[in-house]
């Protein structure tokens, strides 16, 4: 959905009548890492038996009282430090009224009008161009249980294994304008969130998943009627949902009628949002206090303490390795997307060409991984063998081609690379009488082929090719070429 014009993106939208902008704001459920509950010493491990972490508090029992996780909160703490968020030192918690049967009280215990986080910004990178997406609240709340649908024909049952798991809802401001905005943005967020340990991120079990917000509007016009698209799990479906969701509005307003406020499900089979139930507002809800939960209160010194202790982030390695290491911003942004890899890349780095290091690791090694579907932790290559190739390339011992062999053995042997290089005779051939040798059998050889060159210079390459396949791809590149050319006289 976007176009370019002199140079820049447009996000604008062509419609019928005109162009159009969509306006997204989202709102991201992350579990919170933390052993138990937001309220009960329940177990929040993933893929028990159904109903088999549940304590008489997830389960609503009479009588039964919640119990505040301070682990939960410190995380919550830590997460609003991450988004450079005011952290609100008195929150309360509400009862959010519905009924719904995976949710046993008849109420979710989160907060309202006092989060524990306040207003924050992420800052992205789309096309080239940066934007900060502004923060509105963060807010602690319980999640429900499971309803599952498909295990008989007449009957559904409910899990509560993940009733009472605390989550961290994220609200973003209505700031992004595009679906690859949107994707970017649920993106950084994840990455933060992993760098500061306070959520896994893990879409596929449902530890992150998010709630947007779409409208559409004439540019410079007032805000259109939103439709909230609920529980999108992955970065692919959001960008799939909001440019089918926008569509959807537009083609209503040109035929002449109005968007209802309503919660939508995002079919992912189908292309389509369909329509799920109309939008609550908050006086729905019927919030109040819970009364069984005193106001939270911090203090500054506990909120200093986590700031003291916070990660290297995100933005803030970035804008190191481009100086420490020279990196360029496109390189260095591939590198911070996990912490794992950032982790993995400084090690390799460590005493290095970062430059060079870099491009191994980005190049060789993620698409290695890429290719047999791995993660960095799973590599069976480590950081000092990765870094011992680079050695050998730096210091002339192999060359760009036997480094490239020698990355398959590493990969699907292991070993040390210097070893192997010694052991399999892979040494770069440095030697220039033995260059010069090879060159001259190779001219002589092919006296069609000098006169060829020696009217079109760039035809080099072929000789070059030659020499390399005579050597076994030991010979240096360099030394061929200086070689030929001076023989040839090009």
């Amino acid at each position: 959905m976007q176009t370019k014009a002199n140079g820049k993106v447009s996000n604008l939208v062509k419609g019928e009548t005109g162009d159009w902008e969509i306006v997204v704001g989202m709102e991201v459920h992350a579990q919170v890492n933390s052993k138990a509950k937001l309220f009960s010493g329940a177990s929040t491990a993933f893929g028990a038996e159904p109903n088999s972490h549940v304590s008489l508090v997830d389960a609503a029992m009479p009588g039964m009282l919640p119990v505040i996780n301070e682990e939960c909160i410190a995380q919550a703490v830590r997460t609003g430090l991450g988004l450079k968020a005011q952290i609100n030192l008195k929150s309360v918690f509400d009862r959010k009224n519905y009924f719904y049967p995976d949710l046993p009280q008849g109420y979710q215990i989160s907060q309202y009008k006092q989060p524990i986080v306040g207003e924050g910004e992420i800052l992205i990178e789309v096309d080239g161009e940066s934007m900060t997406v502004g923060i509105e609240r963060l807010h602690l709340e319980q999640d429900a249980g499971k309803s599952i649908h498909d295990q008989s024909p007449d009957s559904s049952y409910v899990d509560l294994n993940r009733s009472g798991v605390a989550l961290m809802e994220i609200v973003s401001k209505p700031d992004m304008r595009s679906a690859k905005q949107a994707q970017a943005y649920v993106s950084k967020l994840r990455t933060i969130l992993r760098y500061l340990d306070t959520c896994d991120g893990d879409m596929e079990k449902g530890n992150l998943r998010a709630d947007v917000n779409v409208s559409v509007r004439k540019p410079g016009a007032p805000l259109g009627t939103r439709c909230e698209i609920k529980n999108v799990n992955s970065i692919r479906f959001i960008g799939q949902a909001i440019e089918v969701e926008a569509r959807r509005q537009i083609g209503i307003i040109e035929d002449g009628g109005t968007i209802d406020q309503e919660t939508r499900l995002f079919d992912a089979a189908r292309g389509v949002t369909r329509s799920m139930r109309s939008k609550e507002e908050a006086h729905d809800y019927r919030y109040f206090p819970d009364p069984d939960l005193l106001p939270l209160e911090m203090t500054q010194d506990y909120v200093d303490a986590f700031k003291a202790k916070l990660p290297e982030l995100p933005d803030e390695k970035l804008a190191r390795f481009t100086k420490v290491f020279g990196l360029s911003p496109y390189d260095a942004a591939v590198l911070v997307a996990e912490k794992e890899a950032a982790n993995y890349f400084e090690q390799v780095a460590k005493g290095r060409d970062g430059k060079l290091a870099a491009n191994w690791v980005n190049n060789e090694l993620f698409g290695r991984l890429n290719k047999e579907g791995l993660d960095i932790e799973h590599s069976p290559m480590t950081a000092a063998q990765l870094g011992g190739i680079v050695d050998l390339i730096a210091s002339g011992t192999i060359s760009g081609k036997i480094a490239k062999d020698l990355f398959e053995i590493v990969w699907a042997e292991g070993g040390d690379p210097a070893e192997i290089v010694e052991t399999r005779g892979m040494k770069q051939v440095t030697d220039t009488g033995a260059i010069e040798t090879a060159v001259d059998a190779i001219i002589a050889a092919n006296p069609d082929k000098v006169a060829q060159v020696q009217a079109k210079p760039s035809m080099i390459g072929w000789f070059v090719g030659q020499v390399m396949k005579q050597s076994g791809g030991k010979a240096n590149p360099q030394a061929v070429n200086d070689a030929l050319k001076k023989k040839l006289g090009v």
